[in-house]
C-alpha cells in the first residue's frame, strides 16, 4: 500500500517497507519535517500533539514526541484526544502548530499525521507540499543536547474544549436538560467514548448507553460511521427505548444521528438540521462540498440566505467559508463547522447545536428529519490498483457525457437535470469515489451503477 500525501495528511498501514507504508522510519522523516517548516515559520517552539485510541497510536504518538524534542520544540501531549479538541488546543495554547494522529475513519491497520498551523486549522497544500520537499530532502537539523525541547502531558485541554462548546451562545443547556433524552452512543472502541459521554453530561443529559466504549483501537465495526456499519447501534436504540442515537467516527469530527425507531437521520442532513438551526438564529451563507445534498441549498434559501459549493476537504471548504463568510458549512459525512467557535469539523459542537434544535423543536428525532426534503444518495467506491491513469478514465468519461452540463473543479461532477453524479479520487484512499443524488433511491442508485459500470470498461 503506497503511503498517501495529501490535504488530509500523511497516511498509511502500519508495518511493510518504508516509503510503502506508514513505518517508524517514515512517521520520524514526516515529524521532522513538519517539526522543521513549523521552525521556519517562527521563534514559536510550541507544538500540540493528540491521538485517537487506535491499536498503533502509542506507537506513532512516541515515535512523534521525540522526534520533536530532538528538534528542540516543546511538545505538549493531550494523549488519548479528539481532532476538533487538538485543533482547540493549538489556539488555546497559542501554539506555531499541532499533529493529530488518526487516520479518521479508516480501518484499524492504518493511521496518519494531520497537520495544523497556527491557527488550528489544516495547513494548505502549498504548505503541504513544502513540507513534502523537506521530508524528501531530509534536510533537517536537530537540537544538540542541551538545547533539546521540553514535554508536557496536559489531559485538561479536553474539558476546555466542551467547556467552550457548552457555553457557546446558541448552545441551549436549559432545553437540553429539561427534554431529558436518553442517548444511545456508539463510540467505535476510540476516543468518542471518552469525549461524547463527558459532553452530553455538562449540557445534562443523564440517561447515557455506550456501545463499543473500550477505547482499545479494535474497532467493533468498520469505522466509517455509514449505515450499514450501524446497525448494532439501531437495534440498541429501539431494545433501549431511547430518544435518539448518536454515532461518531474515531477521532471524533464526523457526526451522525439514528432515529428512535432505529431509522438513519442521515449522515447528510447532519449539516442540514444543524445548518436550519443556525440560520433561525443567524442570517448568513453557508458552504458544503459538491459531494453533500443539495438540501442544504434548500433551507438556506428558506432563511434567506445563500449557498455556494466547495471542492471536496476540509481545507477547501474552510477557505470557501471564508471567502463568503460563512456562518455555518461543512460536509455531507457529518463533518460540521461553526466558524466563531474554530474553522474544523467538530462533532462535540455539532451534539450541542442538534440537541439544541430537536429540544426547542418539540418533536422527536424522527419528526425532525420529516420536515426537511427528501433526497437520496448513492455512495460508493470503486478501489484502485497501482498505476491506474484516473485522469485518463474521467477524460473518457467527459466526452461520453459531453451533452450534459460538468464541474470539473473537483474531479467531475455530471448533472443529470434535478440528479447529479460527482466522480473524484479520494484524498485519504486510493479509491475513486461515485456519489450520486436524486428524489429516487433507485434513481441515484442507477446513476452510481452506470457510472461505476463506465469507470470499469475503462480501466
Amino acid at each position: 500500500m503506497a503511503l498517501i500525501k495529501s490535504i488530509s495528511g500523511i497516511r498509511g498501514t502500519i508495518g511493510g517497507k518504508t516509503n510503502d507504508n506508514l513505518t517508524p522510519l517514515d512517521i520520524v522523516k514526516f515529524s521532522a519535517a513538519y517539526g522543521t517548516w513549523l521552525m521556519q515559520q517562527s521563534s514559536n517552539n510550541k507544538i500540540v500533539i493528540g491521538r485517537d485510541g487506535r491499536i498503533s497510536g502509542e506507537m506513532v504518538s512516541s515515535l512523534v514526541v521525540n522526534t520533536l524534542l530532538g528538534l528542540g520544540l516543546h511538545v505538549i501531549d493531550l494523549g488519548l484526544s479528539t481532532t476538533p479538541t487538538v485543533e482547540m488546543a493549538v489556539k488555546f495554547e497559542e501554539a506555531a502548530g499541532g499533529i493529530i494522529l488518526t487516520a479518521s475513519h479508516n480501518p484499524k491497520e492504518w493511521n496518519a499525521l494531520k497537520l495544523l498551523n497556527n491557527k488550528g486549522e489544516f495547513i494548505s497544500g502549498d504548505e503541504g507540499k513544502l513540507i513534502l520537499d523537506l521530508a524528501a530532502s531530509e534536510d533537517f537539523n536537530f537540537a544538540a543536547v542541551d538545547k533539546l525541547g521540553t514535554y508536557t502531558k496536559d489531559e485538561s485541554l479536553l474539558q476546555k474544549h466542551i467547556d467552550a462548546v457548552v457555553n457557546y451562545e446558541l448552545v441551549d443547556v436549559a432545553a437540553i436538560k429539561k427534554s431529558k433524552f436518553k442517548i444511545v452512543i456508539d463510540a467505535v472502541n476510540s476516543t468518542g467514548a471518552i469525549a461524547v459521554p463527558a459532553l452530553l453530561k455538562a449540557l445534562g443529559v443523564k440517561d447515557i448507553v455506550v456501545i463499543n466504549e473500550e477505547v482499545n483501537g479494535k474497532f467493533a465495526h468498520n469505522p466509517e460511521p455509514l449505515p450499514e456499519h450501524l446497525t448494532q447501534l439501531s437495534n440498541e436504540v429501539v431494545k433501549e427505548n431511547a430518544s435518539l442515537g448518536i454515532a461518531v467516527d474515531p477521532d471524533v469530527d464526523r457526526l451522525c444521528f439514528v432515529c428512535e425507531d432505529g431509522s438513519m437521520f442521515g449522515e447528510e442532513y447532519t449539516l442540514v438540521a444543524v445548518a436550519d438551526y443556525v440560520l433561525s438564529k443567524r442570517k448568513g451563507n453557508t458552504v458544503s462540498n459538491m459531494s453533500s445534498t443539495r438540501a442544504l441549498k434548500d433551507v438556506t434559501i428558506k432563511h434567506g440566505g445563500e449557498y455556494f459549493p466547495s471542492a471536496v476537504g476540509e481545507v477547501n471548504v474552510v477557505n470557501k467559508m471564508k471567502a463568503v463568510n460563512a456562518v455555518i458549512g461543512g460536509e455531507g459525512n457529518g463533518g460540521i463547522i461553526v466558524p466563531d467557535l474554530h474553522y474544523g469539523r467538530d462533532a462535540l459542537i455539532g451534539i450541542a447545536l442538534f440537541l439544541t434544535h430537536l429540544a426547542n423543536s418539540k418533536k422527536s428525532i424522527k419528526q425532525l428529519r420529516n420536515t426537511y426534503p427528501d433526497y437520496f444518495m448513492s455512495k460508493n467506491k470503486i478501489a484502485l490498483e497501482n498505476g491506474t491513469d484516473v485522469k485518463e478514465i474521467f477524460e473518457k468519461i467527459k466526452a461520453k457525457y459531453k451533452n450534459q452540463p460538468i464541474n470539473t473543479e473537483d474531479g467531475l461532477k455530471i448533472e443529470f437535470d434535478t440528479d447529479w453524479v460527482h466522480l473524484r479520487t479520494s484524498n485519504t484512499e486510493p479509491i475513486v469515489r461515485i456519489y450520486a443524488e436524486s428524489n429516487f433511491e433507485t434513481t441515484a442508485d442507477n446513476i452510481a451503477k452506470r457510472l461505476m459500470q463506465d469507470i470499469g470498461q475503462m480501466m
